[in-house]
């Protein structure tokens, strides 16, 4: 029985694999349009220039601690990035494995 319900689960990945993609404009009207208040799209404005100023800066004259900070700032600009798309997305061939990863545990 678990031999049955193994091969019908790498089945059903396989058909996930074989889906048809989508078309351009369709990604388009799926996405949801987030709007920012003016603080927050100023917050957004001044992060873009300060990746800005560090893509043009030269790494190769600075100290080892000056790349550090550098490093640090971009780790904490990410993290308020994220911070903004809250929730955990899983895709469905995750969600049909974690299913039967189930069914099989109980």
């Amino acid at each position: 029985m678990k031999k049955l319900l193994m091969i019908f689960a790498l089945m059903m990945s396989v058909q996930m694999l074989q889906a048809e993609p989508l078309n351009k404009d369709s990604k388009n009207n799926d996405k949801k349009e987030v709007k920012l208040t003016e603080e927050e799209q100023a917050q957004v404005d001044e992060m873009k220039a300060r990746l800005d100023e560090i893509k043009a800066m030269d790494f190769a004259n600075m100290s080892r601690e000056e790349k550090k900070e550098i490093r640090e700032e971009l780790k904490e600009m990410k993290a308020v990035a994220r911070e903004g798309g809250k929730g955990i997305y899983l895709s469905v061939g995750a969600i049909i494995i974690i299913i039967l990863l189930l069914i099989l545990i109980l």
